[in-house]
């Protein structure tokens, strides 16, 4: 669909999962959302990708300082702590560097909260790397949720969206159809399972516009008076 006005820009913050490991760049998760976000009018620019397959949240700090993203963004999203699950590392740090980067996040989004959502991290417990390295899928699974329950608890706390993706990463999540040859990362099937969880929130996300008195007409979108 052709619409007029400024392109929104959206900036999708992560890891393996967002960079789309193993998968086209059509594929990738935050790819499939813009074409989702278009599908209902939005003039969407195609989304600006900081995220690299291993990082851990310092790495990921890391790489936005060497990057410098130049805001503002009309949406921010954020995945990550896989990562900090598979190296060990401490719940208490993945506490202060997540809610480091969910302060950068909302920073990237004008100071807007409203304009920031996070994906929650899914579980790889399961998955054939997962059993090839000997790993127990009941503790991946525990761990996960542990670092889920930070993740959206700082969430809660600063006012962002959190869209649980787990129980969708654990539902068939082991499928040959739903992974990428080496096992571990998502196929883009999985990724567009991901998508259509993740699309309600861009939605309210870009919507939230209207409660602040910013005009869609000048963010890309052709009739605000019948779309949210």
């Amino acid at each position: 669909m052709a619409v007029a006005g400024t392109a929104l820009r959206y900036l999708a913050l992560g890891d393996s999962y967002t960079i789309g490991e193993g998968v086209a760049v059509a594929q990738r998760w935050p790819v499939q959302l813009v074409d989702g976000l278009r599908t209902y009018g939005w003039n969407v620019a195609p989304p600006q990708i900081i995220a690299t397959t291993g990082w851990t949240t310092d790495e990921l700090q890391a790489g936005l300082d060497a990057a410098a993203p130049q805001g503002p963004f009309e949406l921010v999203s954020l995945l990550i702590g896989v990562n900090n699950q598979y190296r060990g590392r401490s719940l208490d740090e993945y506490r202060s560097q997540f809610d480091a980067l969910l302060q950068r996040a909302i920073g990237f989004a004008g100071g807007l909260a409203a304009r920031v959502f996070v994906l929650s991290i899914p579980d790889w417990g399961s998955t054939p790397f997962a059993h090839a390295q000997g790993g127990d899928a009941a503790l991946i699974g525990a761990q996960i949720d542990a670092f889920n329950s930070v993740a959206a608890e700082r969430c809660a706390a600063r006012a962002v969206r959190f869209v649980d993706i787990t129980a969708t990463s654990r539902d068939g999540g082991d499928a040959a159809d739903m992974l990428v040859d080496d096992g571990l990362h998502p196929s883009g099937a999985m990724y567009a399972r991901w998508t259509a969880l993740a699309l309600p929130a861009a939605r309210d996300a870009i919507a939230a516009a209207n409660a602040i008195g910013i005009d869609h007409a000048a963010l890309g979108h052709p009739n605000r008076a019948s779309r949210p």
